[in-house]
């Protein structure tokens, strides 16, 4: 007598042709898939690849056009040097440290206070508002500048970085408002019934339960707040031209671009310093963002 258990498809010979029809489906999906990977990494990564090939080039090896531009023969951090080196250029990374940190600051704390009043204490209208406040964000700043520059000018802070601390939570307040409506939105009711019943007050019931709870979208509202700011480049280069009041974004381009002269190497090597805190900041919260971003699409 044998021993050898029967195999479902030799019982059963369709089930095995069925079973090898969902193998290949499955290999061919993974491979469409890897393709597709492959792909969008050769777009996405292309640039700031090329990027880094130019600023590790002389200036001589940039405008020789015989070359490939993607090989590069003799590594150079000369133009990392001009550009730490160069006291205007920390200047500009100063002003975007300060920008960055106080627009992140008001942004936070309007947007916490205004989605745990629309998420939490339901009131006539509430659902509109929160709508009207997402729709905001949706305006591009390209029709917006224009009136804002008027704004700007007549309380006299043109040329200051205190117009764009002014200005720029007009880009940041209204999406991290709605991501934090999510998320306050999805904490159980019942936690606010169990903090009335121990007496706790609106502000007691935001600081000890509601902010602890929603962590995660907090860290994603802030991130958000933190690239838009840092970003920035339609209102500085509205609002600011003189070098002494300018971020790093155009700081580096309107100092490094006279006429028809482009100084490549120290452009490159400034755009990736520049680029460099948003993508080390992203790397390591990058988790907590998809987080917030999923609870304030889905919730709310």
């Amino acid at each position: 007598m044998s021993a050898t258990a029967a195999r479902p498809s030799d019982v059963l010979p369709g089930l095995g042709r069925k079973i090898g029809s969902l193998r290949r489906e499955r290999r061919w999906a993974l491979v469409t898939a890897y393709i597709s990977l492959i792909i969008a990494a050769i777009f996405m990564l292309g640039p700031p690849l090329y990027m880094l090939l130019t600023s590790l080039k002389t200036s001589a090896e940039i405008a020789d056009l015989s070359r490939s531009p993607w090989s590069i023969s003799e590594i150079t951090f000369s133009n990392y040097a001009q550009i730490l080196g160069d006291p205007m250029f920390r200047g500009f990374f100063y002003n975007s440290i300060i920008v960055t940190v106080l627009v992140v600051a008001i942004t936070m704390v309007i947007s916490v206070l205004a989605a745990f009043a629309l998420a939490r204490m339901r009131f006539f209208g509430s659902q509109v508002l929160a709508t009207g406040v997402f729709l905001t964000y949706l305006v591009p700043d390209t029709l917006l500048f224009i009136p804002l520059y008027q704004i700007v000018g007549g309380l006299g802070l043109l040329n200051s970085i205190w117009g764009l601390v002014l200005v720029y939570p007009t880009l940041t307040v209204p999406f991290c408002t709605w991501i934090m409506i999510g998320y306050f939105a999805s904490i159980p009711k019942e936690l606010d019934e169990a903090a009335l019943i121990d007496g706790a007050n609106w502000m007691q019931m935001l600081t000890k339960i509601f902010i602890p709870v929603a962590l995660p979208g907090i860290i994603a509202a802030t991130i958000f707040a933190f690239t838009v700011s840092w970003a920035a480049f339609v209102y500085p280069t509205a609002f600011i031209t003189q070098p002494d009041s300018m971020p790093l974004t155009i700081g580096v381009v309107s100092q490094l671009i006279r006429g028809d002269t482009f100084a490549w190497g120290q452009l490159m090597a400034g755009a990736l310093l520049a680029a460099l805190p948003p993508v080390i900041v992203y790397a390591f919260l990058m988790d907590y963002y998809i987080a917030g971003l999923t609870a304030g699409a889905t919730k709310g």
